[in-house]
């Protein structure tokens, strides 16, 4: 079985030669400690990736400097990685010994045990751009199944993502500072969001995805403490959720700055949804979260052809006092209860202004949308001017 010099030294070897490759052979199953893989190198370096990875399953084997990933990314341009092969997170135990808290770094247990309060990101790219990560399948995430921070030009393609529904923040594709991206044709089903889209983002184009379990595809949650968040150009089409918490949602906490704009969600099936279309700029992810002034500006939403199933209400726009939600467009809404659930049956649009255009199912959607949009696009503006993105 090779060690994490073993691969290290592949990876060294691989980055000086132009069009290189790194195999991970069928048939074989390898244990791969924390590692750092770093470039810069050589262009179209490829992992070709056909056995299985898997991380060390016990927690307790997990040293405090390597909590953030396992599998670590750095520096990498004109790479890809791809194969039949598996990324195993090995992540149960990390689930079980779960706890709420995060402003503990260890944690005592009544097992005596330390549990770490923060959870390692199966994939992660950092400062990376020109990647691409097809075919591949990555499962049992300890936390995050796949990550990029601060790249670009990222392709995700036919890749297969799943942990348990009950796998706690076990996102399946998470992007912060992040532009020019597609993710398409694949299928994903974690604990969390299917898709988390954080500050920085920007061109980011989501489709062909089935999602299901999980929270659905997320823009947020953004603006954490009065931080300022700037996401925009985002398109997600052609999307079936099934069983997930939402479909396509927007979540900002109170007090945040910047903006939400130029998003697109269409042609998106919905089945047993609980809430398949959300707006919420009161997130909290706590029991309770202090009144803040302010919020992240959100305008021109598109939602379009979103059709299926609910269990708890079909929309919810929750937009702030403060900032409203201009230019919110609903158009082609037709969502159902599912079978035996008769719950809320009305749509909810608070402080949010647009057009809504049929058919409208139900149609208590026609009347959600307020019209009268010129006074409150100056208020967006201004506030959107002074905060700038």
């Amino acid at each position: 079985m090779p060690t994490n010099q073993a691969l290290i030294a592949a990876w060294k070897a691989a980055c000086k030669v132009n069009g290189a490759s790194v195999e991970i052979p069928s048939g074989f199953k390898f244990l791969i400690k924390p590692i750092t893989l770093q470039g810069p190198c050589m262009p179209d370096l490829v992992l070709q990736l056909d056995g299985t990875l898997m991380a060390p399953p016990k927690v307790s084997s997990w040293s405090k400097s390597s909590l953030f990933q396992w599998i670590n990314f750095k520096w990498v341009h004109n790479f890809t990685i791809q194969g039949t092969g598996v990324v195993d997170g090995q992540g149960s135990d990390w689930w079980t010994s779960s706890s709420s808290s995060s402003s503990i770094y260890y944690l005592q247990k009544k097992s005596n045990k330390h549990m770490p309060s923060f959870k390692p990101t199966a994939l992660r790219f950092y400062s990376s751009y020109d990647v691409t990560i097809r075919d591949i399948t990555i499962i049992n995430s300890p936390q995050c199944h796949l990550k990029f921070d601060s790249s670009a030009g990222i392709k995700v393609d036919n890749i297969t993502i799943s942990s348990p529904e009950n796998s706690p923040n076990t996102d399946g594709i998470h992007l912060q500072n992040t532009q020019n991206v597609e993710i398409h044709h694949s299928t994903i089903g974690c604990g969390d969001d299917c898709v988390s889209l954080q500050t920085g983002c920007s061109n980011v184009h989501v489709h062909h995805i089935n999602c299901g379990p999980g929270h659905g595809i997320s823009l947020g949650g953004l603006g954490k403490d009065r931080s300022v968040a700037c996401v925009s150009n985002i398109i997600v089409n052609d999307i079936t959720f099934q069983n997930t918490l939402s479909g396509v949602r927007i979540k900002t906490w109170q007090g945040g700055i910047g903006s939400v704009k130029n998003v697109s969600f269409s042609n998106i099936q919905v089945s047993n949804v609980k809430v398949p279309i959300m707006i919420d700029q009161y997130y909290c992810d706590k029991k309770s979260c202090k009144n803040q002034t302010g919020a992240v500006a959100i305008s021109g939403v598109k939602y379009d052809q979103i059709i299926g199933t609910y269990s708890v209400q079909p929309v919810r726009l929750a937009c702030s006092s403060d900032i409203p939600c201009t230019d919110v467009d609903l158009i082609d809404i037709q969502l159902k209860p599912s079978a035996g659930y008769q719950r809320f049956q009305h749509a909810l649009c608070w402080n949010s202004y647009g057009k809504s255009q049929a058919p409208l199912v139900p149609s208590s959607i026609d009347y959600c949308l307020r019209r009268d949009e010129n006074p409150v696009k100056r208020i967006a503006k201004l506030h959107d001017h002074q905060h700038l993105c």
